[in-house]
């Protein structure tokens, strides 16, 4: 195996990034596995995972991550923005606090981890950011997802200006936009909904693309989805 890399995955405690913890793991990577709850990694005996509870939306935590990259790593190679607050809600039911929390989860908390994390991170590290499908312009919209799906838009063209501040330096930055993936998340939104991918599937794809994308793409987004629109 190539040399092993340091890899930071918010949203750890199931779905996609629990599965993402362990692909990189077992090939021997260091991960820093970040959620609210901590449990459900750190059960798990691996002394190349460090698992802390950590709030997006705390601006103390971040601070915890500053000083671990900086006491154990010294640089990241990978981070996975994974995290996501879904809402499914009629429009006219919509808080501004809703919108203010999914904002929170979904965009400022982005933002703000990778902010904290680039001057840590290599000419060739990447940045990847878990959109959805319902964030890209011109996809199929559906009702009661007014907050999430704009949120996640947002963060596509986030990704494409930090692409573009960084390009002379590094890292590169991309956004992987997906279908609908059978996770916990989905099954709490749209309880009949049955998705064609599972959290594992899209997890080895994610995997892959966050090692070896950025030697392809730089500022892109990449619509990871069987169907369509």
């Amino acid at each position: 195996m190539s040399q092993s890399k340091n890899i930071i995955i918010t949203g750890t405690s199931r779905g996609i990034g629990f599965e993402l913890v362990h692909l990189f793991a077992n090939q021997g990577h260091n991960v820093l596995a970040l959620s609210r709850n901590a449990q459900p990694v750190s059960n798990l005996h691996f002394d190349n995972i460090t698992s802390f509870s950590f709030d997006l939306c705390e601006e103390e935590d971040y601070k915890k991550v500053e000083q671990f990259i900086q006491n154990e790593w010294k640089h990241v190679d990978v981070l996975i923005n994974n995290a996501g607050l879904l809402l499914n809600k009629p429009f006219s039911e919509t808080t501004f606090k809703d919108f203010t929390k999914v904002y929170e989860t979904n965009v400022f908390g982005v933002s703000e981890m990778t902010r904290v994390v680039i001057p840590f991170m290599k000419n060739n590290s990447h940045v990847v950011t878990v959109s959805s499908m319902g964030g890209i312009q011109g996809s199929m919209k559906f009702p009661g997802l007014a907050a999430y799906s704009s949120s996640k838009g947002a963060v596509i063209t986030l990704s494409e200006l930090l692409a573009e501040e960084y390009k002379d330096t590094g890292p590169q930055f991309n956004v992987l936009a997906l279908g609908a993936v059978q996770t916990e998340m989905l099954k709490e939104a749209f309880p009949d909904y049955q998705a064609p991918t599972t959290a594992k599937e899209m997890a080895e794809y994610i995997h892959e693309f966050s090692l070896k994308g950025n030697k392809y793409y730089n500022g892109k987004v990449l619509q990871v989805s069987n169907s369509t629109p």
